[in-house]
């Protein structure tokens, strides 16, 4: 797979090109997290399945944090450099379409973590076929991302895509706004993706602060 031709791959680029800019020690969205904190993290998740799983699962997160804190201490260019090397020789991510599936919304999310966090950022346009990609990840994930959610959420795309109802309780709130923006609402950037809330006052205000994710 040539690395630079899936959405995934591209936004990979360009946050490594950011963390370039910017070095380790930029804020980012992540809460307790610095850009070095953040590299480190993308290190254990594809390269360290020793650890990876903590990231996840709690009862091993204390390892995982172990692995990260020792990758973090890491030259800061070498650790870049192993982020744009891309997923190991024989990972399955190298496969084109597992790549999509599985790294689209983290690099995407996570670029838009470290952008979101510097002063006077402004939204992106994205291209059609990461929106595309954005959008069919979340068909699939939606559901779960908001299991948690505090009432029915449902996702109205402001960019040509169908409509996606992420959860069926009641009552009800449409979120609108571009597939990327509704990709970070439901990965629990609530307070900085750039949507609308339409429905009652307190399910609106209890969505905003709700526990998105995995």
């Amino acid at each position: 797979m040539d690395l630079v031709t899936t959405s995934a791959a591209v936004e990979r680029r360009k946050l490594c090109d950011l963390f370039e800019e910017l070095g380790p020690d930029a804020p980012t969205l992540c809460e307790g997290w610095q850009t070095v904190d953040l590299a480190a993290h993308l290190v254990v998740r594809e390269r360290r399945p020793d650890a990876a799983p903590g990231v996840l699962l709690k009862p091993l997160a204390a390892y995982t944090e172990k692995v990260q804190d020792r990758i973090a201490e890491w030259p800061w260019p070498q650790l870049v450099d192993r982020i744009r090397a891309g997923p190991p020789r024989l990972s399955p991510t190298r496969i084109e379409s597992v790549d999509r599936a599985v790294n689209t919304v983290e690099y995407f999310v996570h670029h838009e973590d470290v952008r979101r966090a510097q002063p006077e950022w402004s939204a992106r346009e994205l291209d059609a076929e990461l929106i595309d990609d954005l959008y069919t990840s979340l068909k699939r994930g939606a559901r779960l991302l908001t299991r948690r959610a505090p009432a029915g959420i449902v996702l109205e795309p402001t960019d040509g895509h169908p409509a996606v109802v992420a959860n069926r309780g009641s009552p009800s709130v449409t979120a609108r706004g571009p597939v990327g923006e509704l990709t970070l609402f439901v990965n629990g950037r609530q307070a900085h993706a750039l949507v609308e809330l339409d429905g009652p006052n307190d399910a609106v205000a209890s969505l905003r602060t709700a526990s998105f994710g995995l």
